[in-house]
């Protein structure tokens, strides 16, 4: 009997014997049987059928009855049925190891985000933990040494009230004397005793701004009603004295002569009036003997800042009353050094009636105007000598030989003479250098060498050369971006510095954010503190309650702008430190004012002049130095500047705040340790200086 043929998958094979035979036999009853019971199960299950003959489709019935008759010829269908199996398995064995792979990935990053996020609170933590404990350390140490009082400074004689260091070469003098002590700065007082200045026996709170640029009380400043009254005639229309108060009334003869001189000046440069002062490029001023700020105040409200500067004063002092008003002032001199201004610094500088005798030392105080003068710049000048046709006939030849030496002095500092009107004179700085190549030589004064153009000099002596010719800042006023958008330099200008606009990008966004977090820590505490002083109308919040601030490390003036942009009415010294990366070029091409300063020597000012004085990174800038004073000193002098009820702000490192915390306690100032969200490293100490009232003698 002949065997059959079975096929196999993958090639035939030839069973072995009737054992084989029952298998196969036995197979296929198992086969059918199977096929039996998945057929009545797919009957049910519809779906199970379809994935059944998907993965199956060998399963089918026309397969099976050929199987059954033994003569199927479907290898083709078989191997695609392998094919398929595979293909799925692949599939299969792909998604989960891309399963294992993403779970691998994700437990990876969770894991690092958890580290980081842990290291931040771990970080933030230590770093209050820190806090807490140097603060405790600090008050240990008081307990441990003794009372806090006990280390206070003491406050100082009466006759330090109106004291300035540097500049009292006459402490003892008569009150009652109202001359002008012309006296040179000069610093240096080894092993004087550190005291805290205190009020005169009626001082007063300065009403706020706008009120007090036209009043403010007399005891506050040094001058008596006789003073007033014996004054010129041009002081005696500008101030009014009533009981305890000087009006500069705005309504007076004086506000409308100061408004017909301002737009006299418009008049000569050749435009309309003074408002057009800001679109011919004019912003900075300085005023020469500025008398008590009437011209500055005058043209505050049309966008010019004037800087007044004069001499030191035992009593009267032009400094003092302006600063009184609200307005910006320094005291500063001819005499016989430079400004501390760096060179191409102001758009104009006025003289009315200033008392500089600027045909006195062969010409050096206009050498020093020149300066100090950008390109294009105006020089106004009001004097009687100015008047040739009374000269000649009232003073004779003595007064007009001044005058003509004036005029070609200037003519050889490549002035234009534009226009005089009455008293008044106006020059004009020219802004073409090759000016100065086509004078007569010998005659004209020399271009500074190399060594002797300083930009930034710090009270050096008096030059007898013209500077700042060489200046890569050499930019005529007309060139300049008007106001208000002169304080965002542009690229090209940037680059005179040597900084990207980036730079000064981040650095504008960076006092956006600060002075918004400043002020709103001050509004709450300025008006706990003083809800509303007896007499006041309700305050509008916050920033008149802070009219003269002062930055002693002001950087690229940033402080400043943002507090402008915000529309704060301050006006901000920026104080550039001398030792400390010179940037007083740009503030002043910034449209903003500021000075040099060595804060190892006093500020050249009177006491109680500023409501807010600001120092963001100072402390890390004197702690770097090997500085000749202490931070004590520096703070000693900040108290004598500061207002009574003024405020400090200091932003640096967390270990420097509690030092000054510390000092601040020593002073007795109430101070306060702030957090700084955006910098874990950093911390705020706002202070402020308590009202103490000078007490009766009864003797």
């Amino acid at each position: 009997m002949s065997r059959p043929w079975h096929r196999g998958i993958s090639g035939g094979r030839i069973s072995g014997g009737s054992q084989d035979l029952w298998d196969s036999q036995m197979k296929d009853k198992s086969d059918k049987e199977e096929l039996g019971r998945r057929d009545s199960s797919d009957h049910h299950s519809p779906m199970v059928k379809l994935a059944s003959q998907l993965l199956h489709p060998s399963s089918s019935p026309s397969k099976h009855a050929n199987l059954e008759n033994g003569c199927s010829n479907d290898i083709h269908s078989v191997q695609s049925f392998r094919s398929r199996h595979r293909l799925i398995m692949l599939a299969l064995r792909s998604s989960l190891f891309l399963i294992v792979i993403l779970a691998v990935v994700g437990s990876l990053w969770w894991t690092i985000s958890i580290s980081t996020t842990s290291r931040v609170y771990v970080n933030q933590n230590y770093r209050e933990l820190y806090d807490h404990v140097v603060s405790d350390l600090w008050d240990i140490g008081e307990i441990a040494v003794g009372s806090v009082k006990s280390r206070e400074l003491d406050f100082c004689p009466e006759e330090f009230e109106n004291r300035v260091p540097c500049y009292n070469a006459t402490d003892g003098a008569d009150d009652d004397s109202s001359d002008v002590v012309e006296v040179g700065r000069k610093c240096g007082h080894p092993g004087e005793e550190l005291c805290l200045v205190i009020p005169p026996l009626n001082y007063k709170i300065p009403l706020r701004w706008p009120t007090g640029k036209d009043i403010i009380w007399v005891p506050n400043v040094k001058i008596t009603a006789q003073q007033v009254l014996s004054s010129g005639s041009l002081t005696k229309r500008m101030m009014m004295l009533e009981e305890e108060q000087i009006s500069f009334r705005s309504a007076s003869l004086m506000f409308d002569g100061v408004e017909d001189y301002a737009q006299q000046i418009a008049k000569i440069i050749g435009l309309s009036n003074e408002y057009e002062l800001s679109q011919a490029g004019i912003r900075t001023i300085l005023d020469i003997g500025c008398g008590y700020g009437s011209f500055g105040a005058h043209l505050f409200s049309k966008q010019l800042l004037t800087m007044c500067i004069a001499n030191y004063e035992t009593s009267g002092s032009q400094v003092q009353l302006t600063l009184e008003r609200g307005l910006p002032a320094m005291i500063s001199s001819f005499t016989s050094n430079q400004l501390p201004y760096p060179s191409l610094s102001f758009d104009m500088l006025h003289c009315l009636r200033c008392g500089i005798e600027w045909d006195e030392k062969e010409g050096k105080f206009l050498l020093e105007a020149d300066r100090v003068l950008k390109p294009g710049g105006y020089f106004v000048w009001t004097s009687p000598i100015t008047n040739a046709h009374n000269i000649r006939k009232k003073e004779g030849k003595g007064i007009l030989k001044r005058w003509m030496f004036i005029h070609d002095f200037a003519e050889g500092l490549c002035w234009e003479l534009l226009s005089q009107q009455d008293e008044t004179v106006v020059w004009k700085k020219t802004f073409q250098k090759s000016c100065y190549s086509s004078r007569h030589s010998g005659v004209a004064p020399p271009i500074c060498g190399k060594g002797l153009d300083v930009e930034s000099p710090f009270y050096r002596p008096l030059q007898n050369c013209i500077a700042g010719t060489k200046s890569r800042r050499w930019i005529p006023v007309e060139a300049r971006t008007t106001w208000p958008s002169r304080v965002h330099l542009n690229a090209t200008e940037l680059k005179i510095y040597g900084l990207h606009s980036e730079v000064l990008s981040d650095d504008t966004e960076i006092w956006r954010i600060a002075v918004r977090e400043y002020w709103s820590l001050l509004s709450p505490l300025i008006f706990s503190d003083h809800p509303k002083r007896p007499g006041d109308e309700d305050p509008i919040p916050p920033y008149n309650m802070v009219r003269n601030v002062l930055d002693m490390n002001a950087h690229f003036g940033g402080f400043n702008a943002a507090l402008l942009e915000s529309g704060k009415f301050v006006w901000v010294m920026n104080v550039v430190p001398t030792i400390a990366e010179n940037h007083l070029p740009m503030i002043t091409d910034r449209g903003l004012v500021g000075v040099l300063h060595d804060w190892c020597e006093p500020f050249p000012t009177y006491p109680r002049t500023y409501d807010l004085v600001h120092a963001a990174g100072f402390l890390s800038l004197h702690n770097s130095k090997h500085r000749s004073c202490s931070l004590l000193d520096i703070f000693t002098e900040i108290d004598r500047i500061l207002r009574p009820e003024g405020w400090v702000i200091l932003r640096d490192t967390t270990s420097l705040i509690e030092t000054a915390r510390a000092l601040a306690t020593r002073l007795k100032w109430d101070a306060r340790v702030i957090g700084v969200d955006s910098n874990t490293e950093e911390r705020l100490l706002i202070c402020q200086k308590p009202f103490f009232k000078r007490q009766v003698s009864n003797s």
